[in-house]
């Protein structure tokens, strides 16, 4: 089926069951959420809002702060809280932490307002875009990649489970962009203008 008809049969079906006035990127870090995120935000005239940051101002700490002193579960708490308070944005660019849509009750609330979008890459991408980079607790260990496959391995049947998939691998920003706004725009019922 030509790639056209399949979007617009998909997007059909999505829009008469939801009223979408976000967009949510998911995805494991590195995928490239927040610059794919704000580029996206800044040609639909939305703003981008990014959970880690909310986060953050939240509890008044970074995320590897609140990882080291009050674990991962207590961060997870922190986030399934920010997830409640999306429900109340609109015309808004969420790029999400790599790990919120492992919550099933996260998607699922992410999905009542936003089209949710899953950014993918392999685990050499991955690591090669983030290896100089020592604000990821959860790659604080000896082997990152392997720490990177498993989490993503852990991860993949919640990633699968967003309305879209998008690779990133041998893309450009601007590419994955428009691979991002054209089912979005589809979905709202409006021209895609690709």
């Amino acid at each position: 089926m030509p790639a056209g008809r399949f979007w617009a049969k998909y997007v059909k079906r999505v829009s008469t069951v939801r009223e979408i006035h976000n967009l949510a990127l998911v995805g494991f870090m590195g995928t490239g959420k927040s610059s794919v995120g704000q580029l996206v935000a800044a040609q639909l005239h939305f703003r981008f809002v990014d959970t880690d940051e909310l986060i953050e101002a939240r509890a008044g700490k970074t995320i590897s702060a609140i990882f080291a002193e009050e674990g991962e579960a207590q961060f997870r708490e922190y986030e399934r809280a920010v997830v409640e308070e999306l429900k109340n944005f609109h015309r808004a660019v969420i790029a999400t932490g790599g790990g919120l849509v492992t919550r099933d009750e996260s998607l699922a609330s992410l999905k009542t307002h936003a089209l949710v979008v899953c950014l993918w890459a392999s685990p050499e991408t991955i690591w090669e875009r983030i290896n100089h980079q020592s604000h990821r607790p959860l790659l604080q260990t000896p082997d990152p990649l392997a720490k990177i496959r498993q989490l993503l391995s852990e991860r993949e049947p919640s990633y699968r489970n967003a309305d879209v998939l998008v690779s990133t691998e041998l893309r450009s920003v601007n590419e994955v962009v428009q691979h991002v706004i054209h089912p979005f725009r589809l979905a709202r019922g409006q021209p895609s203008h690709r």
